[in-house]
């Protein structure tokens, strides 16, 4: 290619001549005039709409094949693993539940698990918190799930799949502002239980919820599901079958979709999973198409085990352990002023005896002492296998926490899925795999 081209340059490396693709028609683009195979870098990202937040992918294209794929990372790192080095343990709930955002109810449950491990507390948890750790977990699947879906079929040309999915998410985060008072990143789940009980009137309104969301999630299914464009865009796009995820280490609807039923709630039940009657969806195309039926049978799972939930609920009951050198209080109510507590709460507190405000005091500035050892925990996140790995030496912080984050791994998947395809196919195999960058940079 000469060097006087309008809309393209040229330098040479180690590795031969790379063309700078900067602007202009494609045709306008010759190739090299030496006999040399022509290759072009691309950046795709990390600020594209595409990329699922700041991934940053570096594609080799030989014209519109890609022939070399690799994900660059880093652009979104917060420091949230060292950071709970320096907080308390339960400070530290509000660090992880902010990483993968999508779903901060599985972060926050895998760590409080593996805490409640440590203090070898799991028998003493109470059902009904317990109960509403799987109801919060459960909605907040679909609502991943939901985002998956609406932004695959943006990315793909499929606004009305946008504008459903969203619609839909809309309702689930409201159920989650009701009970936590936050729409996302609530730091509800608590070593020991939850933060508090559900509103008096929450599992009617989530009834009523739910037969919307029942009605309302067959329109996505009846816009994509057997669609000829839709599955020309994704049938047979971002291949990967069993052999190729056991390598890579795959988990999720990625796994899933190559038939394997693996999912943690089954195999390696928490929660009392295994009292709840739901079933593991497959696929056997092992691609694009089959991961986006795998999340739309799951999000039908996942109501079934949120009514369920629900019958459980009916029973009222404790949501915090009683040990009361560990318990945080969580029969919080709210002021008249909706925020903060109600100055009954804060009277019965102070009220109870200066020993009971003074442990209140210390529980909250300096926390509770977590045996020394290790423990890792992991859930089936909407992602795949979530788990913690959390370290503790005796202290009131932890030593060591370290994720295992699902997107992180299945990103591994981006050079077996995209190379020898269209550089269009990137878009849908990335969506397929739905990373999210918040759990991938930690």
């Amino acid at each position: 290619m000469s060097s006087d081209t309008a809309f393209a340059d040229s330098y040479r490396t180690t590795e031969g001549r790379v063309h700078t693709v900067t602007g202009g028609d494609w045709d306008t683009i010759q190739g090299a005039g030496d006999g040399e195979k022509e290759r072009i870098v691309v950046n795709m990202g990390p600020q594209h709409p595409s990329t699922h937040g700041v991934l940053r992918l570096i594609l080799e294209l030989d014209g519109e094949t890609v022939t070399e794929a690799r994900c660059g990372i880093g652009y979104l790192h917060t420091g949230i693993e060292k950071n709970l080095e320096y907080r308390t343990w339960v400070q530290a709930v509000t660090f992880v539940t902010r990483m993968d955002y999508l779903s901060p109810f599985f972060n926050e449950t895998a760590y409080c698990l593996a805490v409640e491990r440590l203090l070898g507390i799991t028998d003493q948890i109470p059902e009904r918190a317990t109960t509403i750790r799987v109801l919060m977990m459960e909605l907040n699947r679909i609502s991943s799930h939901l985002v998956a879906l609406a932004t695959g079929g943006m990315e793909l040309g499929a606004l009305s799949a946008m504008i459903f999915g969203f619609r839909e998410r809309e309702i689930i985060l409201d159920i989650f502002e009701m009970i936590t008072g936050l729409r996302m990143n609530s730091a509800y789940v608590r070593p020991g239980g939850v933060a508090q009980d559900l509103p008096p009137d929450a599992i009617p309104r989530i009834r009523k919820d739910l037969k919307v969301l029942r009605k309302r999630l067959k329109d996505t299914a009846n816009l994509l599901v057997d669609n000829s464009i839709w599955m020309g865009r994704t049938s047979g796009v971002g291949y990967l079958d069993l052999t190729g995820c056991m390598a890579l280490g795959m988990s999720g609807p990625v796994l899933r979709a190559t038939g394997l039923p693996h999912d943690l709630r089954k195999s390696q039940p928490y929660c009392g999973y295994e009292t709840y009657e739901f079933e593991v969806a497959t696929q056997n195309t092992c691609d694009a198409y089959g991961r986006f039926l795998i999340r739309l049978e799951e999000i039908q799972q996942s109501l079934k085990i949120v009514e369920q939930a629900l019958d459980r609920l009916a029973k009222p009951g404790p949501v915090m352990v009683e040990d009361k050198k560990i318990a945080w209080p969580a029969q919080l109510s709210i002021g008249s002023d909706g925020q903060g507590n109600s100055l009954e709460h804060i009277r019965q507190i102070m009220s109870e005896s200066m020993e009971a405000l003074i442990h209140h005091f210390k529980l909250v500035t300096e926390g509770f002492r977590v045996p020394a050892g290790q423990v890792y925990q992991a859930v089936e996140s909407p992602r795949g296998e979530l788990g913690a790995h959390v370290v503790s030496t005796g202290g009131t912080r932890p030593y060591r926490v370290h994720f295992r984050d699902p997107s992180f791994t299945n990103l591994q998947a981006v050079p077996a899925t995209c190379e020898g395809g269209q550089i269009a196919d990137v878009i849908a195999a990335v969506a397929s795999i739905d990373p999210v960058m918040g759990g991938v940079d930690r």
